[in-house]
């Protein structure tokens, strides 16, 4: 049984050889690579992933990476395509073809088949002199000299140029489309990335109660105020409603240990003047980032001219995934 140390020394060998593969195919990118990102973002249409084996897989990732960053993209199997499946292709699609040699029996098949209905094919090949590769209107080249496995058989360092390479042309045609971050966050709204882009503090604060108390309000009151209204704060307000502080848990407990004439206690000496708050219109990742820089777990929220809306908790970001 190998020892340890070999089973690491083939372990590195496997991420030096892939690393080596990126290397080149970095390097390989060029004129043609700018044309199929030009002709793709100008087509109008959809781009139709296609492969089989590994590759196949790889097409998936890349259709799913397309769509998400704004080209619209779909898989459709090789073996699928040429016993039914080319009809889901429509006359301004492209299609990206996937074959490490570029002369697998389905994708010779197909290869006719894309251009007699007239569909312009995207090669992705590590043979450029292949039946696909000649055969495409653009043929997007990932070099590699040896796959990653000790057998030099595995799809590994391939498969690493294919993925590489669907993330160079979703990420080229994300810049050239313009995509920023709230195009990110409209094609994902369920997940916690989208949320950090599109959620604010106004989505959040109005399921809370908004505790309040006068400046004179006593001991007595303020405790149920903070108790009654479960977010472990009150805010304190002037006779016109302006903000003059807040009273945490932390407060109270600071407070009474310091005063033991705790009955003449009124709201103004609990509170501490100076509040850390938010705008309701802010991002809620922001009011996340400024609880964790001091060290606090709720923000009063305010509104444009700093009038009190109400308390919005750490809670409320752990419930919507942010923490």
């Amino acid at each position: 049984m190998p020892n340890r140390d070999y089973i690491l020394q083939i372990a590195r060998q496997t991420v030096h050889i892939e690393a080596q593969a990126l290397q080149q195919l970095e390097a390989s990118l060029g004129e043609t690579f700018l044309d199929c990102v030009q002709a793709i973002h100008d087509s109008g249409g959809r781009v139709v992933v296609t492969g089989i084996g590994k590759s196949a897989l790889v097409g998936r990732k890349i259709a799913a990476t397309l769509n998400s960053t704004g080209t619209p993209a779909l898989f459709m199997h090789a073996a699928d395509a040429i016993h039914g499946d080319l009809g889901m292709i429509q006359s301004m699609d492209i299609v990206l073809c996937l074959s490490k040699s570029g002369e697998t029996a389905e994708i010779k098949v197909l290869i006719p088949l894309v251009r007699h209905l007239g569909y312009r094919l995207v090669a992705m090949t590590a043979n450029a002199e292949s039946t696909l590769g000649r055969q495409a209107d653009y043929c997007l080249w990932t070099p590699i000299d040896q796959e990653a496995d000790p057998n030099n058989l595995a799809p590994t360092a391939s498969t690493t140029s294919q993925m590489a390479l669907g993330d160079a042309l979703a990420t080229a045609l994300l810049a050239l489309r313009g995509f920023g971050p709230r195009d990110f966050a409209t094609f994902h709204p369920g997940g916690a990335l989208g949320k950090q882009l599109y959620l604010r503090v106004a989505d959040l604060y109005p399921r809370n109660a908004a505790p309040r108390v006068g400046l004179d309000e006593s001991l007595h009151h303020t405790i149920l105020e903070i108790t009654g209204k479960c977010l472990g704060a009150t805010v304190v307000l002037t006779e016109d409603d302006r903000i003059a502080g807040i009273i945490t848990d932390g407060d109270l407990r600071r407070t009474l240990e310091r005063n033991p004439d705790i009955y003449r206690l009124r709201a103004r000496d609990l509170m501490n003047a100076q509040p850390k708050t938010i705008t309701a219109e802010t991002v809620a990742i922001h009011a996340l980032t400024t609880m964790r820089q001091h060290s606090i777990s709720q923000l009063v929220v305010v509104d444009e001219q700093g009038a009190y809306l109400g308390i919005v908790h750490l809670h409320d970001l752990i419930r919507e995934g942010l923490v």
